[in-house]
């Protein structure tokens, strides 16, 4: 029997840079190891010699055998969410971001996961093999989100997540909604988000991002055997 070829891997790296936003993001869908973001007039290295350990931000950095995680926008509780979506998609994910946060939490957030859905799109490539639809529930103590989503190539979103707050830390929380609209029309595909239940702005918001996150894994699993097929009707995403 003739050995099989192992997966291409599904890795993006996207550099954007725009007057109001410097980011950048290293994405790996299937987890593993990521190369170091490069450095650049907006992101330089380090001194040599000099020991960064000290001021580095860790609250929404991770790394295990399977996974690398290290968020840095600029807005906490983004990162925060980030984080829980690239841990529960079984990404590895790296994104830093220099946004105009002496005007507001907008340009920084909506950019970002303009980013990041366009990480996804270059990552997934032809979109073919896939499983294409992938939906799920995720609770957090009294709040329950559901996600589904589809592969579709054709970029739509309906996201009610019911937040109350106007912010949660320094995040607007009509930023969760519009970010995530964003990343759809990025990313090519149509979405669905709803916080079902739950009397807790963070845990509504954490456990919509949590569903969106098993809801991607799923979408985007290899099916063994249906290499190369378009998963669609029309024969083409």
């Amino acid at each position: 029997m003739g050995s099989s070829q192992p997966p291409s891997a599904r890795t993006a790296l996207i550099d954007r840079d725009t007057n109001e936003t410097k980011i950048q993001v290293s994405l790996s869908l299937d987890g593993g190891e990521l190369s170091a973001l490069p450095s650049s007039p907006h992101f330089p290295p380090p001194p040599l010699g000099s020991n960064n350990t000290e001021t580095k931000k860790t609250h929404a950095s991770q790394s295990s055998a399977s996974q690398q995680v290290d968020i840095d926008t600029g807005i906490g509780f983004l990162d925060h969410m980030l984080h829980a979506l690239a841990k529960h998609a079984g990404w590895s994910l790296r994104v830093r971001c220099k946004g105009d946060l002496y005007i507001d939490d907008h340009h920084t957030t909506e950019d970002t996961f303009l980013a990041l859905g366009s990480a996804f799109t270059t990552a997934l490539g032809t979109r073919t093999g896939l499983t294409r639809f992938g939906s799920a529930y995720a609770p957090l103590d009294e709040a329950l989100s559901r996600a589904v989503i589809d592969l579709s190539n054709r970029p739509f979103a309906v996201i009610e997540l019911g937040l109350k707050r106007e912010k949660i830390g320094d995040l607007s929380c009509e930023m969760l909604t519009h970010g995530l609209m964003s990343w759809a029309q990025a990313a090519g595909v149509t979405l669905h988000v709803d916080c079902l239940r739950g009397e807790n702005d963070h845990h509504r918001a954490e456990s919509a991002f949590k569903a969106l996150a098993v809801a991607i894994r799923q979408a985007t699993a290899r099916v063994q055997g249906r290499e190369g097929e378009v998963i669609s009707t029309k024969g083409v995403l």
